[in-house]
């Protein structure tokens, strides 16, 4: 932009000193010189403007509307040119000044209108509080000097003031459209403002020199005329800029109108010392008080946004239901009135969604998202005249009832019931945590803390339950079929159970891999005996075989929605750090930390266990061995994890009783 400035800034001054040298329209002599550069100048910002047109489509009804504005003027120029050195004022010169504003605004307001993006009003209002500011200076220090000056009659003085008036207009234009660009336009409207300009203080100062008797056509106002249409043909070939769409809450959503509604009060101020032009007081009137109008627009807006915002950040994106901040105000509020009245009581109830991370897994997050949304309606329509309902984020959600109410209340039953879905391949449900409000809290933390521990401590029920039920019927499967596979398998659980809590894992996670521990080896219920129990080495067959058994046993537990996770690990568990493992070749971290635990478990149970095979090791050769395999077959870390594990339960040993992988004794 200011590069461009810059080169506008030279371009006037080549003008004004091509001025000086050559006498813009001097004597019938200079004809030829002078007025052909003037002319070929105006025709130069036309030429520009219509081969633009003709070449680019964009925006090309636009400045063929411009191109012609000027041809006409440099028409105008020529005709004004060839009567001016006889004293004679042609109408016809006059006729086609007049025609360059119908064709410049219809240019003018194209480029305007272009775009598809709808402009805010307030930039539309922003254009008009300028454009009548800028009207209100022009009247007060031109048009009253030229009235008072002119010795003319009153068509003509009339003429000369309608060339400025138009140049208003289309300042006015101008000015709207740096609105609509937010106050920052482009190159071809920072143009179009210089050109217009020019043009407004040449016709001005032409105005009050004819009223008074001294203009000179070699004067320096007569170069501002061909700089202007010179700078519009300039603009023709500018990048165009899109529109800018702003909030409309910016700094200059103040600042500009706010400026130009102080230009207009200090107008009215010098009103009160000196003679200032009625027309022009009406003008700075009303730009001010547009501008007051447009500040209370503005405050509504930001009313609205505010109470939009306020709103947006109290509501669940995804739900629509009232989020986790708008149930702590509830809750506090709810706190409140009841330990205002004693007789009051309220009830909290937390939900937490089973069965909804695998329905996410196995259809998609969209599908998760859309399941949400549908428990979320069912929830708000079955508490709605008892309550409100809330989604605290993932699969969480609460209602605040107005009333006290127990687990087996129709209200509790109903909620619970609208959270519960099942289909094909998938059963979601919802466990619940009740706390009573002021009686068991006495703040909104408190029985949020509450009911969340009491929600998980039904959840962890009803999962050890289903998982334990399924769990134990499976491990008799594998009692009647291979009761020695069954005693390891326990052992390996034993040990697991202390790196899991060791490595940080949750409650939760710690049951899974507990599981997984137990029934890891619950494919090789479908390996022949004769390979299970070979005393020798397995050939190329036999293993090919034999690493089939975890995605047997993935394809067992998977039957069962809440053993899903467990079928997981059990899956991996035979995968190696390296990635030389089966049946998936992973490797690194890739692995589930559940799988990468149960594999280190099991291969020192091994190790320290007799087998058809192979005899046991000792204890202390198990560890190396684990220690010298990490980072090849074992993480580094559950391996790590696992001597600490192992030498806190050494430490425990009492003295002259000796540990075994079963125990002590």
């Amino acid at each position: 932009m200011r590069q461009l400035l810059a080169a506008a800034t030279i371009v006037g001054l080549v003008l004004l000193f091509g001025q000086a040298l050559t006498d813009f329209g001097g004597s019938a002599t200079d004809v030829v010189i002078d007025d052909g550069i003037y002319f070929a100048l105006e025709l130069g910002g036309a030429i520009a403007c219509l081969v633009r047109a003709a070449l680019v489509r964009d925006r090309r009804p636009a400045w063929i509307c411009i191109g012609l504005a000027i041809l006409v003027y440099s028409l105008g120029d020529g005709i004004w040119g060839l009567f001016f050195d006889r004293g004679d004022s042609p109408w016809t010169a006059d006729a086609a000044y007049l025609l360059f504003y119908p064709l410049c605004l219809a240019g003018l307001g194209l480029l305007l209108a272009d775009g598809r993006d709808r402009v805010a009003a307030r930039l539309w209002v922003d254009g008009l509080i300028g454009g009548l500011t800028v009207g209100a200076y022009v009247v007060a220090f031109a048009y009253e000097p030229v009235l008072n000056a002119s010795d003319a009659t009153s068509a003509q003085t009339a003429l000369h003031l309608a060339y400025p008036l138009a140049d208003l207009m289309l300042i006015g234009f101008i000015l709207t459209a740096f609105a609509t660009q937010a106050w920052r336009p482009g190159g071809v409207w920072v143009l179009l403002g210089l050109g217009m300009v020019a043009f407004t203080v040449a016709d001005t100062l032409y105005a009050y020199q004819s009223a008074t008797g001294s203009f000179d056509d070699d004067s320096i106002v007569s170069a501002l005329w061909p700089y202007a249409l010179v700078v519009w043909g300039w603009a023709a070939w500018q990048p165009w800029r899109p529109r800018q769409i702003e909030s409309g809450f910016g700094l200059q959503a103040f600042a500009i109108p706010a400026g130009f509604a102080g230009l207009a009060v200090a107008l009215l101020c010098l009103g009160q010392f000196t003679d200032i032009a009625t027309a022009a007081v009406l003008l700075a009137t009303g730009a001010l008080l547009i501008a007051t109008a447009r500040a209370g627009w503005t405050f509504r807006e930001y009313i609205r946004l505010l109470r939009t915002t306020r709103e947006e950040a109290l509501t669940d994106g995804l739900t629509g239901l009232p989020n986790r901040r708008r149930l702590m105000a509830d809750l506090d509020r709810a706190v409140a009135l009841c330990a205002a009245d004693p007789r009051r009581s309220q009830t909290l109830a937390f939900f937490d969604l089973d069965g909804f991370k695998g329905y996410n897994d196995g259809f998609g997050h969209a599908a998760g998202d859309m399941l949400l949304d549908r428990l979320a309606s069912r929830l708000a329509e079955v508490v709605r005249g008892h309550g409100r309902a809330y989604r605290l984020g993932g699969d969480e959600f609460c209602i605040l009832l107005d009333e006290a109410a127990g687990a087996g209340d129709p209200i509790v039953e109903a909620a619970s019931a609208a959270l519960r879905e099942q289909g094909e391949g998938f059963s979601v449900g919802a466990s619940c945590g009740l706390v009573a409000i002021p009686s068991e809290a006495d703040s909104a933390t408190h029985a949020l803390q509450l009911a969340d521990q009491r929600m998980y401590a039904a959840k962890d029920d009803s999962r050890q339950s289903s998982r334990r039920q399924t769990c134990d019927v499976l491990l008799q499967v594998l009692r009647e079929r291979e009761p020695e596979l069954h005693d390891h398998l326990e052992g390996v659980a034993a040990l697991v159970v202390g790196v899991a809590r060791r490595l940080g894992l949750s409650a939760e996670q710690v049951d899974e891999v507990a599981r997984a521990a137990e029934l890891h080896d619950i494919g090789k219920i479908a390996i022949p005996d004769e390979i299970l129990h070979k005393p020798g080495p397995l050939d190329a067959d036999e293993w090919r075989l034999m690493r089939e058994h975890t995605v047997i046993g993935d394809r067992i537990l998977g039957a069962a929605a809440a053993m899903r996770p467990v079928a997981a690990i059990v899956r991996s568990s035979h995968e190696r750090w390296d990635g030389a493992g089966y049946p998936d070749k992973l490797a690194g971290e890739r692995i589930p930390l559940g799988a990468r635990i149960v594999a280190v478990c099991d291969a020192y149970d091994a190790m320290v266990s007799e087998r058809p095979y192979q005899g046991s090791l000792p204890h202390l050769d198990a560890l190396t061995e684990l220690r010298r395999c990490a980072g090849t077959q074992f993480d580094p870390q559950v391996v790590a994890a696992f001597s600490d594990v192992i030498a806190a339960l050494n430490a425990q040993t009492p003295p002259g009783f000796e540990r075994t992988r079963d125990g002590v004794r």
